[in-house]
């Protein structure tokens, strides 16, 4: 976070006042020497980032796969080395069609109280102290069914999601029984990297796409929104919550 110098403008007044704002960074992510992607992130948990964001897009298929990673603050660059010999071409950053999920089914054994969901959505909620300063971050946390395991910021919601799902790896976390909470939109790109996880249920502040939930409902997944007070949206999966 930066103090930076502000024009409050209020009642028809104006007055200059101290603001914290979020900051943001820009590192490139090179996997095995050759660049990948560019993230512009906030500048914490870069290792958890690169991980998950290799995960979620199909480079590694978990903690045995990744060699070594060094993260260079002055050079903005994330250098990661995985055992993969081609890894540009696992890439699954290529255009995605949902046939290509055709029959893939997430089981259907996990079930999970809903006031235990808003629950947590409530705990959730006064977690980061950036956005309580800031406003100006995404949330994302790994749940089990009774508490939140990881908690992780950032000004992207793709990349908070990524750093709780690279921190799990590397510490071993299985997907299978977890949830996902966000505070961002669940469009069908942060649906896919549920996917790749095996994760029956992600829970939002905020709205899905109608891509997400018809393929959610494709792949048994069980998306809820609008999680607010004591009220939600189910819009997929909902058999996963019981009352």
């Amino acid at each position: 976070m930066e103090r930076l110098k502000i024009t409050s403008y209020e009642n028809g007044e104006k007055r200059a006042i101290p603001d914290w704002v979020t900051e943001e960074v820009q590192f490139t992510l090179e996997v095995n020497k050759k660049a990948l992607a560019t993230f512009f992130c906030s500048p914490t948990d870069l290792k958890e980032l690169a991980t998950g964001f290799l995960y979620t897009s199909g480079f590694i298929k978990g903690v045995s796969s990744v060699k070594n990673v060094l993260i260079d603050h002055k050079k903005s660059k994330i250098s990661v080395e995985i055992t993969t010999k081609h890894p540009l071409a696992a890439s699954r950053l290529k255009r995605f069609h949902p046939s290509t999920l055709r029959g893939l089914k997430i089981p259907s054994g996990f079930v999970m109280e809903g006031s235990k969901i808003i629950e947590l959505m409530n705990s959730f909620q006064v977690c980061s102290s950036e956005f309580n300063k800031t406003g100006g971050v995404h949330s994302a946390a790994l749940c089990d069914r009774e508490k939140i395991i990881i908690f992780k910021d950032d000004v992207g919601r793709h990349n908070a999601l990524d750093k709780v799902i690279g921190e799990a790896i590397l510490k071993g976390i299985g997907f299978e029984d977890k949830i996902i909470l966000t505070s961002g939109r669940i469009p069908l790109e942060i649906l896919l990297k549920i996917i790749q996880c095996n994760i029956p249920l992600i829970a939002s502040l905020s709205a899905p796409t109608n891509q997400a939930v018809e393929l959610a409902r494709q792949v048994n997944i069980t998306i809820i929104g609008f999680v607010r007070g004591k009220k939600m949206n189910i819009y997929s999966g909902e058999e996963r919550v019981s009352e």
